[in-house]
């Protein structure tokens, strides 16, 4: 990546490059491969006189020129920075000229307008034209506002097609890359979607609120008294008018959609006002909250909990001194991801205290909201989670990303397996290596269809509405998940679902669904569950976790006259492990 602001030039890239409309945009694109060395010129295109007198005062261009045909003649890259509604005009312009080989490129809001404006103007679509648009800009407008840096750290999105010149689509990826920004490609139809979304609807409601609230006799204190949330909100409405005119008229098939599905939420809004529906405000407001942070992980990929710093630290230990007091260590991931698990599956609300915020139990936390489930919290380790029943569930947005938990990934399996809609688990590089089969194949044998990727990798895509019939399955190797995946999928499947174990394993699933009232029998290493059970909603106090216990059961063991209490540990007797151990051993427990 070249640095622009680097003293040493780089390597000439291409010939001349010639920028058709010197605004904010077209300048920075200018200005910023003219300082970074990489065109051998850079020629300017613009009606304005006074901006071709200023762009070349301002280092913006080499030379300007008010003849288009002339500026084209014997260009290498030619680059439509335009108002977007004169794009037709122009590219109908550049049609009848000879441009030789160059590669035609464009920084329309809209893609595909331009798209069809090109169809029409050639007859075909250019294969050396690339549409293109940069995430980019600025409260500020015109060739003196041009900024070599403008475009560094920002998305450039190319939208090539099936007829697109891969070399054309490699040099103008260069380009955008040689200014910092970050280069990613998309069909044209879902960049329409995507920007009319993120950006072309919240400037049509920071427009129109603006103007709504200065038609009101009292916008004076309107204006006067507007907190930080508002000017924040509305700050976008000093925008370009003309541009964001043009904007909306060129993008207006997605900008419609992407309205009224806002509109539809907006209504059911107002309706929960209106009706003082508290749990429904709730819900949408906790989903909004986390909803930014979440996205924001999803595309950085980063786990729900961020890393601890890493510090070369020495620790230097002597005999002797003892281990006193009373102590609580954090609360049991298991029981944590299952705690939201049948909270959620209750019919009612459950309130859960001592929950492990453990980047795997965020997880599962954030995937039940996804499936529209309104859960408060975690605050100082208390959810309250408002259950809404076996077959509440409701789609997901998009696939549900569970970081790193493989935890949530094989419960989820199970629980999702048997739902009416389809759904798809995703998580990061590390769980993307990690195969689900042993928890896929026996799902499949009651009927799931599930699809994978090698090897039973994720992500995984369970297709909904397939009707689960209860199996007896003998698992081949003991495993808690592969277990309580089959008895969440059991709670749906016709029958009585039982699991034969070749091993003792942990048992929280069925004792916390004994909890919330459902009948679940365990003989002779085999567990049986009727479906069609409604759970019932409850107070769960998450137990302190045996496993971070151990490291105090063992230092108050090992130094002689300690006198420990670890409060609220839970002592289940498939996790009991240490304690017999140092109770052979001689320790006083």
């Amino acid at each position: 990546m070249v640095d622009v602001t680097s003293l040493q030039p780089a390597a000439p890239m291409i010939g001349r490059l010639v920028v058709v409309g010197l605004g904010l945009i077209g300048g920075s694109f200018a200005k910023g491969l003219k300082e970074s060395g990489l065109c051998r010129e850079v020629v300017g295109v613009d009606l304005d006189p006074q901006s071709r007198t200023l762009a070349v005062e301002l280092g913006v261009v080499d030379r300007c020129e008010d003849n288009l045909a002339a500026a084209c003649e014997g260009a290498d890259v030619i680059q439509l920075a335009v108002p977007i509604l004169a794009m037709e005009k122009l590219l109908g312009v550049l049609a009848g000229m000879d441009l030789g080989n160059a590669v035609l490129t464009d920084v329309g809001s809209a893609k595909g307008n331009v798209v069809r404006a090109a169809r029409e103007a050639f007859g075909v679509m250019p294969p050396r034209f690339v549409p293109g648009h940069p995430i980019a800009g600025s409260e500020q407008s015109g060739v003196e506002a041009s900024n070599a840096e403008l475009f560094k750290r920002h998305k450039v999105i190319l939208t090539p097609l099936a007829e697109t010149d891969p070399l054309a689509l490699a040099l103008v990826d260069r380009l955008w890359s040689a200014l910092g920004a970050d280069v990613e490609h998309m069909q044209v139809e879902r960049h329409d979607e995507v920007l009319a979304a993120t950006s072309h609807l919240p400037h049509l409601l920071a427009f129109g609120l603006v103007d709504s609230l200065a038609k009101r006799n009292e916008n004076l204190d309107i204006f006067r008294y507007a907190a930080g949330g508002f000017r924040d909100f509305t700050r976008i409405a000093g925008s370009d008018p003309v541009m964001w005119h043009d904007i909306f008229l060129a993008n207006r098939e997605a900008v419609l959609r992407t309205l009224d599905t806002f509109r539809s939420d907006l209504d059911a809004l107002r309706d929960a006002v209106d009706a003082g529906d508290g749990h429904q405000l709730l819900g949408v407001f906790t989903r909004a909250r986390v909803a930014r942070e979440h996205f924001g992980k999803i595309l950085a990929r980063r786990a729900y909990v961020e890393q601890a710093t890493c510090a070369d630290l020495k620790f230097i230990g002597k005999p002797g001194g003892v281990v006193r007091g009373r102590v609580r260590v954090p609360g049991d991931k298991s029981i944590s991801h299952r705690a939201i698990m049948l909270g959620s599956l209750a019919q009612g609300t459950s309130v859960v205290e001592g929950f492990l915020e453990s980047e795997d139990a965020l997880a599962t936390l954030q995937a039940f909201r996804d499936l529209g489930v309104v859960i408060e919290g975690p605050h100082h380790g208390r959810l309250t989670i408002h259950g809404v029943g076996l077959n509440g569930l409701q789609p997901a947005p998009g696939p549900l990303y569970l970081g790193n938990s493989g935890t949530s990934m094989r419960l989820l399996c199970g629980l999702l397996a048997a739902q009416r809609f389809d759904s798809v688990l995703t998580g990061d590089a590390s769980l993307s290596r990690h195969s689900m089969t042993r928890v896929v194949e026996p799902l499949r044998q009651m009927g799931a269809v599930i699809d994978t990727a090698e090897d039973g990798r994720p992500p995984l895509t369970l297709r909904g509405g397939q009707g689960l019939q209860a199996i007896r399955y003998d698992m081949p190797l003991p495993s808690a998940q592969v277990k309580s995946a089959l008895l969440l999928a059991g709670l749906y499947a016709n029958g009585t679902t039982m699991v034969h174990e070749p091993a003792p394993t942990r048992d929280h699933t069925e004792r916390m669904l004994q909890g919330l009232g459902h009948s679940v029998s365990a003989h002779d290493a085999t567990v049986a569950l009727q479906s069609g059970v409604e759970l019932k909603p409850a107070r769960i106090e998450v137990p302190a976790d045996i496993s971070s216990a151990a490291f105090f059961l063992v230092a108050a063991s090992i130094a002689e006259g300690s006198d420990l209490i670890l409060e609220g540990v839970g002592v289940n007797p498939t996790r009991s492990g240490v304690i017999d151990i140092l109770r052979l051993m001689g320790a006083d427990i």
